[in-house]
């Protein structure tokens, strides 16, 4: 009988073993946000200012997540073969702001030109603000 018992216990410690290494552990992926500016060579006033904007939200509040590679900023001259490869990707024709979040190698695109177009030059605050917004909202 306690050959039985004992035979029975060692085949559940085995079984269950092998049933927990077969187990796959799905861990929930790292999140990335990437900030795109598209410009091409000729900049016109409010497409110089949503590129400085930008890249002062970046460096100012978000260096932290930069360092850590949370988040990164890519600026993409359009007018350049890479450049243009990108933008045909994206679909982009002329300056653009992306803020785009990747999570389990997959990406959700946030098209921010128009909102970068009405206030970047005209509301500054509003636009870092949004910006900002945006960001935080896609980091969690």
């Amino acid at each position: 009988m306690k050959r039985i018992v004992l035979i029975s216990l060692l085949a559940l410690i085995c079984f269950s073993g092998a049933y927990a290494i077969s187990k796959k552990v799905v861990k929930k992926g790292k999140t990335t946000v990437e900030v795109m500016y598209f410009h091409s060579k000729q900049r016109c006033p409010t497409c110089i200012a949503i590129g400085n904007n930008t890249q002062e939200v970046i460096n100012k509040d978000f260096a932290a997540q930069v360092k850590s590679g949370a988040l990164k900023f890519k600026e993409i001259d359009i007018s350049t073969p890479e450049g243009e490869k990108v933008a045909d990707k994206y679909h982009v024709t002329w300056s653009s702001l992306f803020v785009n979040k990747w999570q389990n190698g997959k990406e959700v695109r946030n098209d921010m030109t128009r909102f970068g177009f009405e206030n970047a030059r005209t509301n500054t605050a509003a636009f870092k603000a949004g910006l900002k917004n945006k960001i935080n909202q896609l980091l969690k």
